[in-house]
């Protein structure tokens, strides 16, 4: 896709936004949940499957070089995306969830005891706090909890307070799935690296909506899922500092992470395939190197950069003039078109019903962020979050949607 394309020519990439539901042009406002995907990677995916399906690594035939050399390649597209030292700190794994468990439990083995502390903040999806949880419980641990400010963004000078001498990793989000604020990262990791803590970064938002350089964000780890970003479902990847996943045992047994098995011992497999056990999703992680020249090909089109702009400021507008929405997360000069809020006097999942049958998709719940939830004092949000597909009509409509839905409720 070329920077020039507007946004008829980008939308025509995805099949999806075509869809009728109830008789309506669908409005799919649920993009932090999971981005449709376009043709150019279906069709990779589908290529993949029929023409090159085979092993990985393994095999000297034809079609494992194959599938060995894409495989390896998008790796190295990985890379210089985030622009990582080098391939073998990139690791796949099939999503956040994955990675995010693999480092709490490899980097726990190796440097969390009991007494420790890990520090995670009051706004992280479950997937950034369960897997922090179940090491502590593991290892005799303890979790702290660092808050938000009133705008709900997470604070350097906060951090400093959670941070103490049995503080052994920080594991903090880039952006919010429910906030839609972009959290001061580079200034959160130079805070805790000041202490000589390592902070693990959970990308799952922020590499859809920001430029990432894990070099000049110095994180010792960030980690984000592809279907968000426009791959295929069951793909994901975990940046690490070689110097930290070199001393972290492997998260999983198995082929592919070994270099020598005997029943009086195994050596493992230099990185990253030491973190890379069994058979790997080779049909579906070469998906990543076409959503990545898509998300660069948005980054550099004027014409996605006005809309989006165009979204955000409606939205924020129409919301700020109507006293019936509470907006949580609000600072526009952070802000991506993400909007989480509720209605007073309706439920969540009632409006969220009602916009269906109007075709505009929306997220409606806790968001696998309950503990959130719970801070804000709500026991659910409705969330819509814009993609660079999205269109300012498409705003508008779903302004005009949920004006219906309260009037109905209320």
């Amino acid at each position: 896709m070329q920077s020039e394309m507007d946004l008829t020519q980008i939308r025509a990439q995805f099949p999806a936004l075509d869809t009728h539901v109830y008789g309506k042009q669908l409005v799919y406002l649920d993009n932090a949940a999971t981005a449709q995907r376009p043709l150019s990677v279906t069709e990779l995916a589908s290529r993949l499957a029929l023409e090159e399906n085979a092993n990985i690594h393994r095999a000297v035939h034809h079609l494992a070089a194959l599938a060995t050399d894409r495989y390896e390649g998008t790796r190295e597209k990985v890379r210089a995306f985030l622009n990582a030292r080098e391939s073998a700190e990139i690791v796949f794994t099939s999503g956040a969830t994955a990675a995010a468990n693999l480092v709490a439990f490899s980097f726990g083995e190796a440097f969390v005891h009991e007494g420790d502390e890990v520090v995670v903040s009051v706004a992280e999806h479950h997937s950034n706090i369960v897997p922090w949880q179940m090491l502590c419980a593991r290892k005799g641990a303890s979790l702290k909890v660092l808050e938000t400010d009133e705008k709900g963004l997470l604070q350097p000078d906060a951090l400093e307070k959670c941070i103490s001498e049995r503080t052994k990793i920080v594991a903090i989000s880039h952006i919010s799935n429910v906030l839609g604020l972009v959290n001061p990262i580079k200034q959160l990791v130079q805070k805790a690296h000041q202490f000589g803590v390592p902070v693990l970064v959970d990308g799952a938002q922020g590499i859809v909506h920001e430029q990432v350089d894990v070099q000049e964000l110095d994180c010792d780890f960030y980690l984000f899922s592809g279907h968000k970003l426009y791959a295929a479902t069951g793909t994901g990847v975990l940046y690490g500092k070689r110097e930290w996943l070199d001393r972290m045992p492997p998260f999983m047994g198995g082929g592919e992470m070994i270099h020598t098995v005997r029943f009086s011992g195994t050596t493992y497999a230099p990185l990253p395939q030491k973190f890379e056990a069994g058979t790997q999703n080779f049909n579906a992680v070469p998906t990543l190197v076409p959503a990545i020249d898509l998300v660069l090909a948005f980054r550099s089109s004027e014409a996605v950069i006005r809309e989006q702009k165009a979204i955000l400021d409606y939205v924020l507008s129409a919301f700020s003039a109507d006293d019936r929405i509470v907006l949580y997360g609000h600072a526009p000069e952070v802000k991506i078109p993400l909007f989480s809020f509720a209605v007073k006097g309706a439920h969540h999942e009632d409006l969220a019903l009602i916009l269906d049958k109007m075709g505009v998709a929306v997220r409606s719940g806790q968001m696998c962020a309950e503990p959130l939830m719970d801070h804000l004092g709500v026991s659910g949000l409705l969330r819509a979050s814009f993609a660079p597909y999205n269109t300012l009509e498409e705003a508008r409509y779903f302004v005009q949607c949920l004006n219906k839905a309260m009037d109905m409720l209320i």
